[in-house]
């Protein structure tokens, strides 16, 4: 102690690797040197565990994105990993790309993040609308041009982004319905009405589904339900609808199926992948400059927490 003060050594981790890209900004790979005192990084995928293994050695840090999976298997053969940073949205133990279980069992903390890309998901979503129901460079859905004044929109999801869209789409004059896994009712004062899925599916004309990782909620009876004439815009990172039952029903010109991504439609072929009603950008709208940035900001206040 000098001068009446305190001096404490900040927790370092020994050594992090980055087994694959994980999308941080150059401004907090800056700032994670200060979290461990060597970093090791990788900008290309690991082909298989082996390489993943090889690649982790003796880290006591990990950090991962979407890919590749960190299994029992290379987490078993890591002696002294504490901790794995996930660079990506954490939303259950289920459908991460890491063995949780195994990982709580061993003592290696698991942190991911979540809710770092939402804005750019509404716009995607207004963007789409607009384009389709006034003609915008696609062909227009109805005989004149519609505005969302009144839209009958129906939101499989009320999570942090199908919320925001939600609210979104309110502002703009739709008629907003959601399902969920239970009334909400700061939406019912809202004038959002919680539907079950099979009526939502039916009433409305733009159905928007905003569910976490691997949850499907879409088969047979449900797009019997839904009907044709619809748009659907999926805003999962992962398909919501039962793959056959979907390209069936994308047959149909006068139905329109829009993701931001392939991930977020699926294994589709690659004839129902051409038709000019399935519409993909193939860029992740959440992934903008203001998501990277929140991304990076998320990833390192866990790093923080992880050495607490």
């Amino acid at each position: 102690m000098t001068g009446g003060r305190i001096n404490f050594k900040m927790n370092r981790y020994k050594k992090l690797v980055e087994v694959g890209p994980v999308g941080l900004m150059p401004w907090a790979e800056k700032e994670l040197e200060k979290y461990t005192e060597e970093i090791v990084r990788y900008d290309t995928l690991p082909e298989n565990n082996e390489e993943i293994i090889a690649r982790i050695g003796d880290a006591d840090a990990v950090l991962v994105r979407t890919q590749p999976r960190i299994d029992k298997e290379v987490l078993g053969a890591a002696p002294n990993l504490k901790y794995v940073g996930m660079c990506c949205s954490l939303y259950s133990k289920e459908s991460a790309n890491v063995d949780i279980d195994f990982a709580e069992k061993h003592d290696i903390k698991v942190f991911g993040i979540r809710d770092y890309g939402d804005k750019g998901v509404v716009e995607y979503v207004l963007y789409q609308l607009i384009r389709i129901l006034h003609g915008y460079g696609y062909p227009m859905w109805r005989e004149k041009p519609i505005e969302l004044t009144g839209l009958k929109v129906g939101m499989v999801g009320l999570g942090a982004s199908g919320g925001m869209t939600a609210d979104a789409l309110k502002f703009m004059g739709a008629d907003v319905s959601y399902y969920a896994r239970a009334v909400k009712p700061e939406r019912e004062s809202q004038g959002m009405h919680y539907k079950e899925l099979k009526d939502l599916l039916k009433e409305s004309e733009v159905v928007i589904t905003a569910l976490n990782k691997n949850v499907i909620l879409l088969h047979e009876d449900e797009f019997a339900a839904l009907g044709n004439n619809k748009i659907m815009i999926n805003t999962s990172i992962a398909p919501a609808a039962d793959m056959d039952i979907l390209q069936k029903w994308v047959e149909d010109k006068n139905n329109i199926f829009c993701s931001d991504t392939w991930d977020g439609i699926g294994p589709m072929d690659e004839m129902h992948k051409g038709l000019p009603n399935v519409i993909c950008t193939n860029a992740s709208a959440g992934m903008t400059q203001q998501g990277y940035d929140l991304m990076s900001k998320k990833v390192l206040d866990n790093i923080k927490r992880s050495l607490l």
